[in-house]
């Protein structure tokens, strides 16, 4: 990439243009690992994102309780025991408090001028619409939305 971007500049000119050393950019060029400044200055030049050069890493959902209780266990003012005993107490009261999420709506309707619709519109728009809700909530459940 670096040989490519360089184009006809010499190395001494690339170099300069990337804001690293002439041997820094040689050796980079040749294959060697760079240190993250000159990787960070390189990858400025280049016009490249760094994240481009990782592999993705999987995220690990972590719960709100269990977050809450990481920060308890780094607070220096607390004893590792105090820190044990309010973790156990928080867990057990989100234990008991916690509700399983509720299940997420799928389509809401608001209709300003329901009081105007003829008589029996309404009713009708409602049957039509709960309808719609329904096979619209089945294939969220598949998984097909």
């Amino acid at each position: 990439m670096l040989r490519e971007r360089r184009g006809k500049l010499s190395l001494r000119q690339a170099a300069a243009e990337a804001g690293v050393s002439f041997s820094t950019f040689t050796r980079i060029e040749a294959g060697a690992q760079p240190d993250l400044t000159s990787f960070t200055l390189l990858c400025a030049w280049l016009g490249l994102s760094p994240g481009q050069f990782f592999m993705p890493t999987a995220l690990r959902e972590v719960a709100p309780i269990d977050e809450a209780i990481a920060h308890l266990a780094s607070d220096p003012r607390l004893e590792p025991d105090a820190a044990s005993k309010i973790a156990e107490m928080l867990r057990s009261m989100y234990d008991v408090l916690a509700k399983a999420p509720a299940q997420r709506q799928v389509v809401a309707c608001h209709l300003r001028a329901a009081s105007m619709l003829r008589p029996g519109v309404p009713e009708r728009l409602n049957s039509l619409l709960g309808e719609m809700h329904s096979k619209l909530a089945a294939r969220v459940s598949a998984g097909e939305l």
